[in-house]
């Protein structure tokens, strides 16, 4: 298969937990917070800034418990509290080394993740790192590959077997040409992303 795999640029970092915790974190405090980051309103970081909060305030789909991380305790405490257990797994998408932009991949082996009960979470854009952390019900697998000039990728594979409750405008359903409930879909999430397991 042809990937476009990206060695992930150096993002914002995590702040320890007090200091997240004192700084407001609400749409409705944005101006408190822009003041306090040192943030020109109406600036593209604030713009960027308020898009985060409101994702992080919409309600979950059906199904699903939603949860923004400001702090890589808080991302650990929702993990395993919404796993059950405190032995899990955390996994991402790792490059050995930089590799050419769509490159053909082969596929060495695969190993199915032992829970079907998993919480991904993504990177978004803010001044610090928070993110967008959500419990999801897929099959999952560890996919090692081998690029065609010998780059190493160990990758995580997600099938959403049920997209009943997805946005239909998801790109995935654009590509495939298919409407959310209809058909699994399976995608590799994007490296920034970590996909947390229960480690059985």
């Amino acid at each position: 298969m042809t990937l476009n795999l990206i060695l992930p640029t150096t993002g914002a970092t995590f702040l320890p937990r007090q200091a997240a915790d004192s700084i407001p974190f609400s749409s409705t405090k944005l101006p408190e917070i822009l003041s306090r980051l040192s943030i020109t309103p109406n600036s593209i970081e604030a713009e960027a800034m308020k898009k985060t909060l409101q994702e992080c305030e919409q309600p979950a789909i059906n199904g699903e418990t939603k949860y923004c991380a400001t702090s890589i305790e808080a991302m650990v405490d929702f993990s395993t509290s919404s796993l059950g257990t405190r032995n899990v797994e955390a996994l991402s998408t790792t490059v050995d080394r930089e590799a050419p932009p769509k490159q053909v991949y082969s596929i060495s082996k695969v190993q199915k993740l032992p829970s079907s009960k998993l919480v991904v979470c993504h990177s978004e854009n803010y001044p610090y790192a928070v993110f967008y952390c959500h419990t999801t019900i897929s099959k999952a697998y560890k996919v090692s590959m081998v690029g065609k000039d010998g780059t190493k990728v160990k990758a995580v594979a997600a099938c959403h077997t049920d997209t009943t409750g997805f946005d239909p405008e998801y790109v995935a359903f654009k590509v495939l040409n298919v409407k959310p409930g209809t058909v699994p879909i399976c995608h590799f999430p994007p490296q920034s992303a970590i996909v947390w397991s229960p480690n059985k």
